[in-house]
């Protein structure tokens, strides 16, 4: 165990020295488009095809296939378990879709279908270190532990399989790793969390401890990890890359054969070679140029 710590912790050292030099860049070409949203803000894509977008302008999830085929959609406005009140994230696994519900203070869970499950509020909890307001982002670990961003408290809360309680972390008393504006979060294999906060990325091990910080030029977007391929995207329509299963610790920035000019990207992800651009309208979907 110790030494598996060392070499992740290592390989997160090379990630954090590869931000401050000039990687090989790799460029991509438009193949597909799809989708018509009123304002998309985040999505996710499971091994088995299935794409789940967050529609903020319209208070919904829709679920569609890889050819942009819609299957279902769900929510609404409202404060019933079949609505939301500003879905900020939402993150899923091939049997559940889980979705923060910003503005209602909880997280839904839904199946994979899009048929409601359950509702998750701990905002009136007796127990302060479990109370959360305003979660801005949602993701769940290989080990089924649960974590969420508390906006209110500008902290992670971490509850285990069952719903348990179990820590909380980057807040005031997190000495260098407090966050000041956590806005979403991700989950890699070896469960590191990773959590943006501004123009920065804070790492967390699964039991809260800070491990480092990477830094950014710009305000960033999005973090995604799938099959341990990490994208960042940040305000300025940049997007980056890493392949964290390498080891190499290489941080890309993608260039492509085609214009992002007043185009809002709002998150990307790479799946089986291809890389999926989620903007607020629709979804583009582009594959390397060799």
């Amino acid at each position: 165990m110790l030494i598996k710590k060392i070499v992740d912790m290592y390989r997160i050292f090379l990630l954090l020295i590869a931000l401050s030099v000039c990687s090989p860049a790799q460029k991509f070409e438009i193949i597909d488009s799809y989708g018509d949203f009123n304002n998309a803000v985040s999505f996710y894509i499971t091994a088995n095809g299935f794409v789940y977008v967050c529609d903020k302008g319209d208070d919904e999830i829709i679920l569609l296939d890889t050819l942009g085929n819609v299957l279902k959609t769900f929510g609404g406005y409202g404060w019933t378990n079949d609505s939301f009140d500003d879905p900020s994230d939402v993150f899923a696994d091939p049997l559940s879709v889980y979705v923060s519900d910003k503005n209602n203070n909880s997280i839904k869970r839904l199946d994979k279908n899009l048929n409601f499950l359950s509702s998750f509020n701990k905002k009136e909890s007796s127990n302060s270190e479990e109370q959360f307001g305003f979660p801005s982002s949602v993701a769940v670990s290989n080990q089924g532990d649960l974590y969420l961003i508390d906006t209110d408290n500008r902290r992670v809360i971490k509850f285990d399989i069952y719903g348990n309680f179990f820590l909380n972390f980057g807040g005031i008393d997190a000495g260098k790793f407090q966050l000041n504006n956590p806005s979403q979060l991700a989950i890699s294999s070896v469960n590191n969390i990773y959590v943006i906060d501004n123009k920065d990325i804070f790492l967390f091990d699964n039991f809260g401890n800070g491990i480092t910080k990477l830094q950014f030029e710009n305000t960033l977007q999005s973090v995604r990890i799938l099959f341990n391929n990490l994208i960042i995207t940040d305000v300025n329509r940049n997007i980056f890359f890493s392949d964290l299963k390498s080891g190499d610790g290489n941080v890309i920035r993608l260039h492509f054969d085609y214009s992002f000019e007043n185009i809002k990207i709002s998150s990307a992800i790479v799946l089986n070679s291809k890389l999926y651009v989620l903007t607020d309208k629709n979804i583009l979907v582009f594959s390397k140029i060799d």
